[in-house]
């Protein structure tokens, strides 16, 4: 298991544009979520140890903040060709199993995980109402080796931030993970590939 940080996306960055589909092809983008105070774009895959860890926290965090109107989508970019455990078939069956009521979308070509910076899974992305970004790194600092809990601190502090019309902080740290799966010869240049 090979821990990557977030490339930390510079503030103020604008939401990039995805049409994705889901696992049964309904195709989803950005533009469906106009109107939302805040978005939240989750780079998440299913067999990852990192995101297995915080799945059911962030399953639980997501219907929360659902419920007060924020947008929440997953994107799974790993290769899935080498990698058949984060298949549309297995997506679909994590979002039962955890209970994911947010789109999980597949970003097969990997354009939208190198839009937004992406590097690990999870690496989470908080835009406001105008979708500029306004928060990116770790959902709290609970860990698979460390014996903390998942509260899901940090994104829940950028989130009532945005929803109460204050600045989120600008000391955040980055989302630690697996590293994304890219397809061979498709790493991004920001990784020197």
């Amino acid at each position: 298991m090979v821990q990557t940080l977030s490339t930390m996306l510079l503030l103020g960055t604008s939401a990039p544009q995805f049409s994705l589909p889901d696992p049964d092809g309904k195709i989803v983008s950005l533009s469906d979520f106009d109107g939302a105070p805040a978005l939240v774009v989750i780079f998440m895959c299913n067999h990852c140890p990192f995101v297995k860890h915080v799945a059911p926290g962030l399953a639980n965090l997501a219907r929360e903040y659902q419920d007060k109107g924020v947008a929440v989508v997953g994107v799974n970019p790993n290769d899935i060709a080498n990698y058949p455990d984060d298949s549309p078939q297995k997506m679909a069956e994590a979002s039962k199993e955890y209970g994911y009521t947010f789109p999980y979308l597949l970003d097969e070509s990997q354009t939208v995980a190198k839009a937004y910076r992406a590097a690990c899974t999870p690496d989470f992305f908080v835009f406001d109402g105008d979708r500029q970004l306004v928060y990116r790194g770790q959902m709290d600092d609970s860990r698979p080796s460390l014996d903390l809990p998942v509260t899901g601190a940090d994104l829940r502090a950028a989130l009532d931030a945005v929803l109460d019309g204050r600045s989120v902080t600008a000391e955040q740290k980055p989302s630690v993970g697996c590293n994304i799966k890219w397809k061979p010869g498709n790493e991004p240049e920001y990784f020197g590939g």
